[in-house]
């Protein structure tokens, strides 16, 4: 009989947050598999838990995951763990959960805090729709064209990003989204000096021309206003533009050219034949 993988969300920030399932869950298994060793061993000596540890992160995660799955298969169990939060949001555990399925191996989440949650019900902004953006591109084309995708959108819109790209970020949504959209600026999550800045774009990237930003953050922002929302994003594209966004973004080929047809509304084979006959001209 195999093992089974467990999700286990751990505290963002202030240690109180673990759950008590959690804790019995990392004190029962086999073997914890950590983004950051030094980080969970810091978590795992405040509770006194004391349990083998391994590396699991974006750079090791091909030959670590077969690693894991050969223990999981042999019957053991492992704890999944990220820097903080929920594992396989946004982090390379959404593979080994994947491989896990591929294998028919068990797998269960443990639930806990997740940092774009907290933030959207801090935010004061829409909850009904949202949709998690995760990550932006470091490069900038990439990171506006992924902007230029979800421009129209009228769902709240959640991002995470680091301190150093802060000021990069909000001036591409400046140039995108305009700089009258809401936003809020979530950082410090559930620690000594959370902060919660409700403000513009306009107004977020005026504050930290004067200081500098420091933490991650999460960034929250209003959906596009029904009205300003008629103008199709992709209207002024290419049909192998089109596709190549969300190819960006992470879809495969197929899905990209369906999504895109789906659109425009035009017929599947109609964009795949575009498409096709666009990228053999590019190579030639």
């Amino acid at each position: 009989m195999g093992g089974t993988l467990y999700l286990c969300a751990t505290p963002i920030g202030n240690l109180k947050d673990v759950s008590a399932r959690c804790l019995e869950i990392l004190n029962m298994v086999d073997l914890i598999a950590a983004e950051d060793t030094r980080r969970t061993l810091q978590l795992l000596n405040h509770f006194e838990i004391f349990k083998p540890l391994t590396s699991y992160h974006e750079h090791n995660k091909m030959e670590k995951g077969e690693y894991i799955i050969s223990l999981l298969a042999d019957g053991k169990n492992v704890a999944l763990v990220s820097d903080a939060g929920t594992p396989a949001i946004s982090d390379p555990g959404e593979d080994l959960v994947k491989l896990c399925i591929e294998k028919n191996i068990s797998v269960t989440s443990i639930p806990g805090p997740v940092a774009a949650i907290n933030a959207l019900i801090l935010s004061g902004l829409s909850t009904k729709r949202f949709s998690f953006e995760g990550f932006l591109s470091v490069n900038k084309r990439h990171r506006k064209e992924h902007l230029q995708s979800i421009k129209n959108d009228t769902h709240t819109l959640i991002f995470y990003e680091a301190p150093h790209k802060l000021k990069y970020t909000l001036a591409d949504m400046k140039d995108v989204l305009g700089g009258d959209r809401k936003i809020a600026l979530v950082r410090e999550l559930t620690k000594l000096h959370e902060e919660v800045i409700r403000t513009t774009i306009d107004g977020a990237l005026e504050l930290y021309e004067e200081k500098s930003p420091r933490g991650e953050y999460v960034i929250v922002i209003d959906g596009a206003k029904k009205d300003n929302a008629s103008e199709n994003w992709w209207d002024e594209l290419a049909v192998i533009d089109h596709v190549n966004i969300y190819i960006k973004n992470g879809m495969d080929e197929k899905d990209a050219i369906k999504q895109t047809a789906k659109e425009r509304n035009v017929p599947k084979r109609e964009v795949y034949n575009e498409y096709m006959k666009r990228k053999a001209d590019e190579f030639e």
